[in-house]
């Protein structure tokens, strides 16, 4: 009886990656950057003013006995902090995406104590993997955006090209080995 085996050889990934404006994830890296942006603005805001809902009902009683202040300012504070977020968010989308992650598991933990309130700590918690999301994905596309904006260059200009080259040409006499001088 002969036994056969089959190996299989790895190919070498890429030394880079080329990443596009144009891809699928990077776009689904802006939506996150701007819901995490806009809605702990919007919700951070109305902590004052109490336009969307009275907020206070959302603060578990168990939590509420050990503030050292009255429910109505310890909620303004949430506010404040819910608006430092959006704008880390929108400036640190990496950092911010993990700082919202956090945020939001809090508050997944107040709202499980408070009795017919799971379905909105369920939500809750699909935002902040939502917000996991985003940290992630903006580790890849976070320096991108900055390089961007800092150099105001295209994604795709990685280098530039000697006179007389384009990039096919290029790439072929790289597979060739030849150097371009």
């Amino acid at each position: 009886m002969t036994h056969t085996r089959t190996y299989f050889k790895r190919l070498p990934l890429p030394a880079t990656t080329t990443l596009s404006t144009s891809s699928p994830s990077y776009t689904a890296f802006k939506i996150l950057q701007t819901g995490f942006t806009v809605l702990p603005l919007i919700a951070g805001v109305d902590k004052f003013f109490h336009v969307l809902v009275n907020w206070n009902v959302y603060l578990a009683p168990p939590v509420e006995r050990f503030l050292p202040l009255p429910a109505a300012a310890f909620m303004s504070a949430v506010g404040i902090v819910e608006i430092i977020a959006g704008l880390t968010v929108a400036v640190r989308p990496r950092f911010g995406g993990y700082l919202v992650a956090t945020w939001l598991g809090a508050i997944v933990v107040n709202l499980l104590l408070i009795p017919g309130y799971f379905d909105i700590a369920l939500r809750d918690f699909g935002l902040m993997l939502g917000a996991l999301a985003l940290a992630k994905l903006a580790a890849e596309y976070e320096p991108m955006d900055d390089a961007m904006h800092a150099n105001s260059i295209e994604p795709f200009q990685s280098e530039s090209l000697p006179p007389g080259h384009d990039r096919e040409s290029l790439d072929t006499e790289r597979l060739a080995g030849a150097r371009i001088q």
